[in-house]
């Protein structure tokens, strides 16, 4: 079963993620910063992992660290749930056009992390949220699940587009990724031995 449970206690967050990436796409995610809710559950449906968080952050403060402990958070869960990573496709990439937007991502679960980020913003707000915290979640989801991602805005002029099509592009891609490759019968997708 390729499902993982993770809680995170810091004095700034106390976040606990479940995922199984077997799922159907179902999400219920309580975070206290609303547009970070709607961005996660665009991640569960798109890349058709269950995704359950509950986080209770120093919101009176920003939104900053909760945003990036539910990244933490996530990432870890990922990792997690995926184990020796066996049999999967382990590569993943997308192209996901919004309206005016236009985001490729494209990664690896090699457990190597690395973020690219060529995604900036027309306005430093979505509604009230900042909307640098966007690469702060990819960065610490990247970062703890051992994620290589690079993400690039094509085209885009409204920020809550390019906002939006980031999740799901990155959803579609890490859907490929861990999806089980029927042709490696079990074998480990890569020449190293482990990942």
């Amino acid at each position: 079963m390729r499902k993982a449970e993770i809680t995170r206690t810091t004095a700034e967050t106390d976040i606990t993620v479940s995922v199984n990436l077997d799922g159907s796409g179902a999400y219920d995610n309580e975070t206290g910063v609303g547009f970070f809710d709607h961005m996660l559950d665009q991640l569960a449906r798109h890349a058709m992992i269950d995704l359950t968080v509950r986080a209770k952050g120093d919101l009176h403060i920003d939104d900053h660290h909760t945003v990036e402990d539910c990244g933490i958070a996530i990432g870890q869960a990922l990792a997690q749930a995926l184990g020796d990573k066996r049999g999967i496709r382990r590569y993943g990439a997308f192209h996901l056009a919004m309206d005016d937007t236009l985001i490729r991502a494209a990664l690896d679960l090699s457990g190597r992390p690395f973020l690219v980020w060529n995604v900036d913003f027309p306005t430093a707000k979505i509604g009230s949220f900042d909307t640098e915290l966007v690469r702060e979640f990819f960065q610490a989801i990247s970062t703890h699940g051992g994620i290589t991602l690079h993400m690039d805005r094509l085209h885009g002029i409204n920020a809550h587009h390019i906002a939006e099509a980031a999740f799901k592009a990155f959803a579609r891609a890490l859907r490929e990724a861990v999806e089980p490759d029927p042709r490696l019968e079990g074998a480990l997708p890569s020449t190293k031995g482990a990942l």
